[in-house]
């Protein structure tokens, strides 16, 4: 019997009492706030740190922080790879906040650098909630349900939004919230409304659903009599919505999903995949004409269209920016697009603004996702747990999702899409950690 639908076969005395607000209770709310409550409203004075989601992460990392205070409730047991590396993570970010604070920093520049400490600290707690506070692999699996219902109701509103041009999301109303920037209820592209549901953009939108595309994935092939019509109703919405966004860094991501999980598959499964994808296109191509099109020019236009040759000039624009300040930069969030410019490229824009040991950081946070699932779906191979070992295999591909895609957009700009790649991290390391526990 895999793990994941394990029963809790421990003593009463020792199991959790049910009123208990446990971990995963707490990710499940964060999970829905994230991608129910439209990013774009915040707590007013505290500006776009102050989203619901950002709020609530902070609150994780204090719970975390506090639950160490006595050995009998800490968090802090055995290895935990994930705990090393947000502590690099942080020390560069506060690098990069001191390394700021040696120069002479404009009001608008100032508050950013505070906002970036707010968002580190979020993020740090929302990864560290997860790596070590899931306690079972049951309840690790009740965390990739609720992120996938989550991403199936946003996609179904992006749906809407791109048939009816209709912003459910933009008709939403919270109290105590206001909206933190301009709102643009509605973005196109060759005559094709772009959905971006409760994202605060649609590249944002797409690269969600595609980190979210395997996790739904692994629900659907591994679905239980009752269950599989509406785990691949999620599969075949997130799909369906990912290429209306008309955003390359999606079709990519879609790319990178296809070359990670497939290779996997049984052969019979890898042939149905195949001819199922071809037979979405061909209706794809019925249902919305153009699109197919739009996308595959979106692709094989790569280095020649505007969109890449003035990512290209912002090699030679920030190149001083760089040579002044090599190693923390200028401070994480300073590099503002009304004062600078926009750059499209998280790598480059940490290279700007927490410098070499930001970016080097940056990578090794995202490839630690990468290596710590691989490992645990190689130690749960050896122990003959084939489901959750494909567990793990999909979250390895939401790790490589966000790994290409910090490269074609500015990802640590949009709430979502960042929160999501740390919660996911977050998974990995307490997956690395369950596969080795007996």
């Amino acid at each position: 019997m895999a793990l994941l639908t394990a029963p809790d076969d421990r003593p009463v005395a020792t199991r959790p009492p049910l009123g208990r607000v446990d971990v995963v209770t707490v990710l499940s709310v964060f999970v829905f706030v994230l991608t129910v409550v439209p990013a774009r409203f915040v707590v007013g004075p505290l500006g776009a740190a102050g989203t619901p989601a950002g709020i609530m992460a902070v609150l994780c990392l204090f719970w975390y922080l506090s639950s160490m205070i006595a050995g009998r409730t800490s968090p802090v047991q055995g290895r935990q790879p994930v705990r090393t590396v947000m502590v690099l993570f942080v020390c560069a970010m506060l690098g990069s906040y001191a390394a700021a604070m040696q120069r002479t920093l404009p009001g608008l520049e100032g508050n950013a650098a505070d906002r970036g400490l707010i968002l580190t600290a979020g993020w740090a707690g929302i990864a560290l909630l997860a790596a070590d506070g899931v306690e079972r692999l049951d309840r690790l699996e009740a965390v990739r349900r609720r992120l996938v219902a989550g991403g199936g109701a946003i996609a179904v509103v992006g749906c809407l939004q791109f048939f009816t041009g209709f912003d459910l999301a933009g008709h939403l109303a919270f109290p105590g919230l206001t909206t933190s920037t301009n709102y643009t209820s509605l973005l196109s592209r060759d005559e094709f409304n772009r959905p971006m549901a409760t994202a605060t953009h649609p590249i944002e939108f797409g690269v969600v659903m595609a980190m979210l595309l395997p996790l739904a994935l692994h629900g659907a092939v591994y679905a239980g009599e009752g269950r599989r019509g509406r785990r691949w109703f999620l599969v075949a919405i997130i799909l369906l919505v990912l290429p209306m966004t008309v955003s390359r860094s999606a079709v990519l991501g879609l790319a990178v999903v296809c070359l990670v999980v497939l290779p996997i598959w049984p052969v019979v499964w890898r042939v149905t995949a195949v001819l199922v994808l071809g037979v979405f296109m061909v209706a794809l191509r019925a249902l919305v004409p153009g699109l197919i099109g739009t996308l595959t020019g979106l692709v094989s236009d790569i280095g020649s269209d505007s969109s890449t040759v003035t990512r290209t000039n912002d090699y030679v624009v920030i190149g001083e920016s760089v040579a002044h300040r090599p190693w923390f930069g200028q401070g994480f969030g300073t590099y503002l697009p009304q004062t600078y410019r926009i750059l499209d490229n998280q790598y480059l824009l940490s290279l700007v603004e927490t410098g070499l040991v930001g970016v080097l950081v940056l990578l090794t946070v995202i490839l630690s996702g990468w290596f710590l699932a691989r490992s645990a779906r190689r130690a749960l191979l050896a122990r003959g747990d084939r489901e959750t070992a494909h567990l793990a295999q999909c979250y390895a591909a939401s790790m490589a999702v966000a790994l290409l895609s910090f490269g074609t957009f500015d990802a640590f700009s949009f709430p979502m899409v960042a929160t999501l790649m740390f919660l996911t991290l977050g998974c990995c390391g307490a997956l690395w950690r369950l596969s080795r526990e007996d």
